[in-house]
């Protein structure tokens, strides 16, 4: 569904990625893993098109969208759940979650995703009419991914679903996130400082460091590598 061809990204003379190559396949959750300043939220807001690659290629579906304006990314059903959630704080939660929904008009399709997001995250349910910024960041983070889901994409960015939230509510997420993966068929590619948890519940990871790709491997491999238990996952 995804790959990624040599991709070159600078922030004026600072090199953040040095011609990194990937691929997502259809159907499967792949992660980034690797230490902060490594390049895995660089990596996601180049595909998503956020950030202007300097060079190389990225293939979403077999078309082109380097550098594709990324409210055209979106249209043709790439979405992303930002690092720190990024929710609209002054606005409820169903008018996030509309907000999600905003290039859509097929009010029945939207009415069963809604249904669909409350199902997966019924908290969020409970606390529809509240303002999004009263929420703790667990329930910030589940609306960060219902107001992605509401863009109906077939390609689902994460970028830190655990950042700052307590260990339970990140397990409870997680759990969330393969369900979404099953139940939908939809296509994940996952940012994740918790390695342990990102490589638990992913099919494929990659091993990023100072904007390169060291290692690529079935995430079962990448638990079992004797480098990367000492390196991420705590010996």
């Amino acid at each position: 569904m995804l790959e990624i061809k040599d991709l070159v990204v600078s922030y004026g003379s600072i090199a953040a990625l040095h011609g990194i190559s990937m691929k997502v396949e259809e159907g499967s959750i792949v992660t980034l893993i690797g230490c902060n300043g490594a390049g895995k939220t660089t990596a996601l807001r180049t595909i998503s098109g956020l950030v202007k690659a300097k060079s190389g290629s990225i293939h979403y579906c077999g078309d082109a969208i380097t550098n594709l304006p990324a409210h055209k990314l979106v249209a043709r059903g790439i979405a992303q759940s930002p690092e720190g959630r990024m929710i609209f704080a002054n606005l409820t939660v169903m008018e996030n979650l509309r907000m999600g929904a905003y290039l859509r008009n097929d009010k029945p399709g939207i009415a069963k995703d809604m249904e669909f997001v409350f199902t997966i995250f019924p908290r969020l349910k409970e606390r529809e009419k509240q303002v999004a910024g009263t929420l703790s960041g667990g329930e910030q983070q589940m609306l960060a991914i219902g107001r992605a889901l509401m863009s109906k994409p077939r390609l689902l960015l994460l970028d830190e679903p655990s950042l700052g939230i307590a260990p339970l509510l990140t397990r409870a997420i997680f759990n969330q996130i393969v369900a979404i993966n099953k139940e939908l068929k939809l296509t994940i590619l996952l940012v994740e400082q918790n390695a342990n948890l990102a490589l638990e519940v992913s099919h494929f990871g990659y091993v990023m460091e100072t904007g390169r790709i060291i290692l690529s491997d079935s995430s079962e491999a990448l638990r079992t590598n004797a480098k990367v238990r000492e390196a991420y996952l705590g010996g």
